[in-house]
């Protein structure tokens, strides 16, 4: 391979134009684009059809995710730029070529893409795209298996236990988790997250609502005849009329009686 096409993909100017850069010290790298949003890198990466990307994990719009989502077998051999720690980064590492975490320095840079140039050289692109398409499947899937749930709140990777998680509230074009006396704010869809939670302890009580069934302590009815249920932490949430018989039929066989 005589020149490797190469897109750099960073929201921060300062640190886009240090990769570029940095990059300029390759002699056999050519930079074909240079891109601030995920959705410019899919319409880049879909143009130039490069050899190598280098991907921000954190974007404005489209995170780094959501952009091999997007592309699929089409994404190229890929290099996670990310400040996410390490304990964040364990639950993927595996199926990463590699990672650069910020800051780093040009020596780590510079190995990184000897490493990446090694490997297109051995002609790999087809099986890592399907380990980095596997990679997005497995963060978006229902984590029954691992007993945790993978979210991006306030910028960072969160590993929620689903046994401290109580419930999931809507609001708008996102989600709340409740969980071990704090919340976390998640861009996600009511159905999005309730597929992710599956159906073994959570339920749809209200269409605001998503419970875990193995926090709630009481099942108490209003004054004016509507039912609700009291969880571990006191919080009572209010069970929809179109959902009440689905959630005491599930109550019942989780052992718990009204």
């Amino acid at each position: 391979m005589a020149r490797i096409r190469t897109v750099v993909v960073e929201d921060q100017i300062v640190a886009r134009d240090r990769l570029v850069e940095m990059l300029g010290d390759e002699p056999d790298i050519d930079v074909v684009a240079s891109c601030g949003t995920g959705s410019e890198a899919v319409d880049a990466i879909r143009r130039y059809v490069p050899h190598l990307v280098l991907l921000d994990l954190q974007m404005p719009d489209l995170d780094g995710f959501e952009i091999i989502a997007q592309l699929g077998d089409a994404m190229p051999l890929t290099i996670f730029v990310t400040a996410y720690d390490e304990y964040a980064l364990k639950a993927f590492e595996v199926h990463a070529f590699d990672y650069l975490l910020k800051p780093f320095g040009r020596e780590r840079f510079h190995q990184a893409v000897a490493r990446a140039r090694t490997r297109l050289t051995e002609g790999l692109q087809e099986h890592l795209a399907r380990r980095f398409v596997s990679l997005v499947h497995d963060a978006g899937s229902a984590p029954a298996a691992s007993g945790r749930l993978m979210v991006k709140s306030g910028g960072r990777m969160m590993l929620l236990p689903l046994d401290e998680l109580d419930a999931v509230e809507s609001e708008g074009n996102y989600v709340r988790l409740h969980s071990g006396g704090r919340s976390y704010l998640v861009r996600d869809t009511m159905a999005g997250i309730e597929a992710r939670l599956g159906s073994d302890r959570f339920c749809r009580i209200h269409r605001g609502w998503i419970v875990n069934l193995d926090r709630v302590r009481e099942v108490a009815t209003r004054a004016n005849g509507e039912h609700e249920l009291v969880l571990r932490d006191g919080r009572r949430l209010r069970v929809g009329r179109a959902y009440r018989e689905a959630v005491y039929a599930r109550l019942k066989g989780e052992g718990t009686h009204h």
